[in-house]
């Protein structure tokens, strides 16, 4: 990294400096997010007002009976930069993450406060702190009603507070709370948004509600802060994405400051000098560095432990290694392009659990070691189950992954038909599901050209079939040979879905494993089984590098 001088304030000056000159270990995002914050800085018509950063500290200090660390002084003087030429702010957007336990509440809590006072300077500046949970939406609000409580004697001269709502009575300024079930969600006259713990976050429903009409008051901000978490395809695996693409300099346009706290290698998690990439108050937090060493040893013997540690302690998300397919990494490394298969040789791979409910196919090419897999489902919205998907599914039907059918059931006329339409532009050379879902479809299927007994072109899979492909599949995920294009369909799925082993439950452990659900209802798995089914099938194609037709008979409609 270039090595450059800083003028900006001496809270951003000496943070920024201690990072590029590794005084303090950083993460590869934290060290581009310093020079985004120079090219952003250096435009001549910024301001940064130093004045109201020492008076705010000062202010925080005194009230909240606190020190601020140098990341908070560090972020807390970029919220006081300004565009002169609009006088907007700087940066409006800040995604802040970083390990369980470093004081990402204890640090928004005044800052919120703080943004409702005369000293910050605009009337009406109301901030709505929004959480999954009353409890967590409630720790930030909590922190300032406790500070209020115990300066109430002075501060009862500026603020009005109640367990549900705190006002500056002065500049007319709110601090509220809410959550997911909240009868009301009046978000619309919001100055600043918090949004504690989006990696909780599954949809943007409760995001949308905040953030529709946002940006009408003078100097708007929204903060995300969080650690990283389980659920995959969220909010919070599209807010890294973005950050990823403005820290890498794609998008120079937005207002959004990323700053990632996180181990840069696996292997940096069992380093105690590299926990610092994750967690910047562990040099002044002696409390939470006793937790984690302790949890460095209990981790390995307790497998909940070493997850919990990588995935919120790191925010290196870490799967159970008894319970997932793969790594969430490997499951991501899939969204890359898919060439023009148009011609070549494929196999057709079809699940589904009920006809009432999700159903997919899965055409599986392949080329040498890599595989590429092009998926398409149907959400029947009749099922019983879409109140409990929390997933985007109309948007994917518009990106073009599902097909919604307002049916009281997924026809299997739609599923061979499709089948049909994609011979049309590949040989498909053999398909294979199960004999349950087989005697379902079988007289579809035949009109099209599958079937099991005549034209010994449908493979019935069995448990024994995905046990020999398991392996095949793990080496393909950890190399990373599954190309499936932007399928967010296929990856949830993949996420949703377990190893089992084969034979556990009855006492007969065989070594080997099949794939199931992780949640029944809510969780579907029909896209990443249907290439399972595909793969039992995968020899058809041989190695996937010749250019020639294979002897068997190959189906074109």
């Amino acid at each position: 990294m270039t090595m450059r001088r800083c003028n900006y304030h001496p809270y951003i000056d000496s943070y920024m400096d201690d990072i590029r000159n590794e005084i303090i270990p950083s993460s590869k995002e934290l060290k581009q997010a310093m020079d985004l914050i120079e090219f952003k800085l250096d435009n001549p018509d910024v301001f940064i007002d130093s004045a109201s950063i020492q008076k705010g500290v000062e202010l925080i200090e005194r009230y909240f009976e606190m020190k601020l660390l140098d990341w908070e002084l560090f972020v807390f003087a970029l919220i006081h930069c300004y565009d002169t030429s609009n006088d907007t702010v700087v940066f409006d957007e800040f995604l802040i993450e970083m390990g369980r336990g470093n004081g990402k509440n204890g640090f928004i809590s005044p800052v919120a406060w703080y943004l409702t006072t005369q000293y910050h300077g605009v009337k009406a500046y109301n901030v709505d702190i929004i959480a999954n949970s009353e409890d967590q939406a409630g720790t930030s609000f909590n922190d300032v009603y406790e500070m209020l409580e115990r300066t109430w004697a002075k501060s009862k001269k500026f603020f009005y507070k109640s367990k549900e709502k705190i006002i500056n009575l002065k500049t007319k300024s709110y601090i509220k709370f809410n959550t997911s079930n909240a009868k009301t969600k009046d978000g619309k006259r919001s100055a600043c948004l918090i949004f504690d713990e989006i990696h909780e976050y599954e949809d943007y429903k409760m995001i949308s509600v905040f953030t529709s009409g946002f940006g009408k008051k003078k100097h708007s901000r929204t903060f995300y802060i969080t650690t990283n978490g389980y659920i995959r395809q969220g909010v919070l695996d599209d807010k890294l994405a973005l950050a990823k693409d403005v820290l890498n300099g794609v998008i120079k346009d937005l207002g959004l400051l990323p700053l990632i706290y996180k181990i840069d290698q696996e292997e940096e998690a069992l380093d105690p000098d590299m926990w610092h990439k994750a967690n910047p108050s562990l040099r002044f937090f002696p409390e939470l560095k006793k937790e984690m060493d302790k949890a460095l040893i209990q981790m390995k013997y307790e497998p909940h432990i070493e997850q919990d540690f990588y995935t919120k302690r790191m925010n290196w998300p870490k799967s159970n290694r008894e319970l997932q397919v793969t790594e969430w990494e490997n499951i991501a490394a899939t969204n890359k392009t898919i060439p023009d298969q148009s011609g070549r040789s494929a196999t057709v791979g079809i699940d589904y659990m009920k006809v009432t409910d999700f159903a997919s196919v899965a055409l599986h090419f392949r080329e040498g070691d890599l595989r590429y897999d092009i998926s398409h489902s149907w959400l029947c919205l009749k099922s019983a189950d879409i109140p409990r998907l929390k997933i985007p599914w109309r948007q994917w039907e518009s990106e073009g992954h599902l097909t919604l059918v307002d049916d009281v059931e997924i026809s299997p006329d739609l599923i061979a038909e499709y089948i049909a339409e994609q011979a049309t532009k590949y040989n498909l050379v053999q398909l294979a599901l199960d004999n349950y879902r087989y005697s379902l479809l079988s007289k579809s299927l035949k009109k099209v050209g599958f079937d099991a007994k005549d034209y010994k072109n449908v493979k019935l899979v069995r448990p024994s079939d995905i046990m020999k492909v398991v392996p095949i599949i793990d080496s393909c995920f950890v190399n990373h040979y599954f190309i499936w294009g932007d399928n967010p369909v296929l990856r949830w799925a993949t996420n949703n879905t377990k190893l089992i082993k084969s034979g556990a439950k009855i006492g007969n452990d065989t070594g080997n494993y099949v794939y199931g659900k992780i949640e029944a209802k809510s969780r579907k798995t029909d896209p990443f089984m249907a290439v399972v089914a595909a793969m039992t099938i995968e020899s058809e194609l041989g190695d996937g590098c010749s250019s020639e037709t294979p002897d068997e008979d190959v189906y074109t409609y």
